[in-house]
């Protein structure tokens, strides 16, 4: 079979597919078979080629010709290796050096992609859409803060970001500025985090003796529940009808929610709970579980075992337990070298980051919030369980996982994704527990690309795949982007729906011992 590329390349060049009859180079003997006609992709404004669905076999017996039949050789374009050919895959890109393919460590080969940076700050200005803060007032002395942006795209969807365990929603800056230019967007704290803590004391300090700076220091010490907090636990349930009222009375209409860490496993129990609010899922690094008591609902017999789970006031000896504890945690070595854990690329700039946090914990409800978030108790459902109702209720699901978290191992994004065989699943590499802010150009182009896919009912392609068909298939490209001044590049290994239990356990096997060779199925 031979097939002519597009007449807008430099030089016309011929594809020719050999099947070779001879074993004498270790190929495979072919049976006779009709020629067909191999589908190529379209040609980009750069001249580029792709070209898809390409076999392994036939990879073994690509040549590229001049029409003179003389081998070509291109100076943009590097004849690949054998180990290139170890496995099949769907994408191979000729053109200028943006489109040259890698060969990764595994053997595999990689095309490049190139994705849009971040919209740049110019003479002072800040870059892309502009960001408004502003506090909903949900309950008497429970304002809760959110960061919006993009409303002037009135006909655009909405997007609502949850944030992980102790940051807000300065956390979702980068996504707000850029994909506020295309969406709606908003990024909320949950309440005792961030900016979302109490404006006055749930439980002061009474006692004779003690002076007013000491009460102004620490708030939620007391004896005595003031009334408007008396049932007040900062707990997943609370967190669920925070999401819930916020999408109601602020935003008034479903929205796509994405959820980093905490803030991953809240989206899908909220979502359990509310699927007609939510448009669709994503999973940024999504902790598998939260809240270390029994939920009295689910084991009532258990949950007594606990009389204190969270609520106010705090019992005497948990009192001095948190604070020993926050003395350590709220430190700002503590909150450092907590960043330096979960950021895979320590060159990322976490100094906003670092300040926003360290602003919370001097906060005088932070500690006490810290104490009633960690003895509440968990929810009425599992992770799992959250994510088998968000299947009956056929809420889309996407998962975007930094494959370097020493948190969330990847293992568990792909558990979620051996339920869920349908739901996009990008590993990013390197990447830690929070990739929406290490690699944000990548989680945007991805998250982009992915609402569009809904939106458009399939007739745009998921992000990195070329055709509907693809979907089945694993796949990895290296995503190149351009940040200040500088271009930077990470992998993402796509793992389509026909990921099974056999490729996980390849795939863990991978992750302890490196470049060990396991051969596919």
């Amino acid at each position: 079979m031979e097939v002519l590329l597009h007449h807008s390349l430099p030089r016309c060049l011929r594809l020719k597919l050999v099947e070779k009859r001879s074993n004498s180079c270790g190929l495979k003997h072919f049976a006779a078979r009709r020629h067909q006609v191999l589908y190529i992709g379209s040609v980009s404004s750069r001249g580029s080629l792709r070209i898809c669905n390409i076999s392994h076999s036939q990879l073994k017996n690509l040549y590229l010709r001049e029409a003179s039949g003389s081998i070509i050789s291109l100076q943009a374009l590097e004849v690949a290796r054998p180990k290139a050919f170890d496995e099949s895959y769907s994408g191979y890109v000729i053109g200028g050096e943006e489109d040259l393919e890698d060969i990764a460590e595994s053997g595999e080969a990689v095309s490049k992609v190139l994705v849009p940076s971040l919209p740049e700050e110019s003479n002072g200005e800040c870059g892309g859409a502009p960001i408004t803060s502003c506090f909903w007032e949900w309950k008497p002395k429970l304002n809760v803060h959110y960061d919006k942006s993009g409303c002037e795209n009135v006909n655009a969807p909405a997007v609502l970001f949850l944030p992980g365990f102790g940051v807000g929603s300065f956390h979702y800056e980068k996504q707000l500025k850029d994909l506020g230019r295309d969406f709606r967007v908003w990024a909320v704290d949950f309440l005792g985090q961030g900016m979302s803590l109490p404006v006055e004391d749930p439980a002061p300090l009474c006692k004779q003796g003690v002076s007013s700076e000491e009460k102004d220091i620490s708030w939620g010490f007391g004896d005595h529940t003031e009334p408007w907090a008396e049932e007040l636990v900062y707990s997943v349930d609370l967190w669920k009808d925070q999401v819930r009222f916020f999408i109601e009375e602020v935003i008034g209409e479903p929205v796509y929610v994405v959820g980093n860490s905490l803030g991953g496993f809240v989206a899908l129990y909220f979502t359990a709970f509310n699927s007609q609010l939510v448009k669709g899922v994503t999973l940024l690094n999504a902790t598998p579980f939260w809240g270390f008591l029994p939920n009295p609902t689910r084991s009532p017999l258990l949950a007594r075992l606990f009389p204190w789970a969270g609520t106010f006031p705090l019992p005497a000896n948990v009192r001095k337990l948190t604070e020993s504890v926050w003395q350590k945690i709220s430190d700002p070595g503590s909150i450092a070298d907590v960043l330096k854990q979960v950021y895979a690329d320590h060159s990322t700039n976490v100094d906003k980051v670092f300040s926003q946090i360290l602003q919370t914990t001097q906060h005088p409800a932070a500690a006490a919030a810290f104490a009633s978030i960690m003895f509440a108790p968990a929810g009425k459902l599992s992770s799992r369980e959250s994510l088998s109702r968000c299947q009956e209720n056929n809420v889309p699901i996407c998962l975007m996982y930094g494959r370097e978290d020493p948190w969330v191992k990847p293992v568990w994004g792909r558990q979620i994704k051996q339920q869920v065989p349908n739901a996009p699943y990008y590993e990013i590499s390197p990447a830690g527990h929070c990739p929406h802010d290490e690699v944000p150009e990548v989680v945007n182009y991805l998250l982009r690309g992915w609402i569009k896919n809904l939106e458009s009912q399939g007739s745009v392609a998921l992000p990195l795949l070329d055709e509907a068909e693809a979907m089945d298939y694993d796949l990895t490209k290296n995503l190149e982007f351009v940040r200040e001044g500088s271009k930077k590049s990470v992998q993402v290994r796509y793992y389509g729906s026909k990921f099974s239990l056999w490729n996980q356990i390849r795939y863990l096997i991978k992750d302890h011992v490196g470049n060990f060779a396991v051969k596919p199925r």
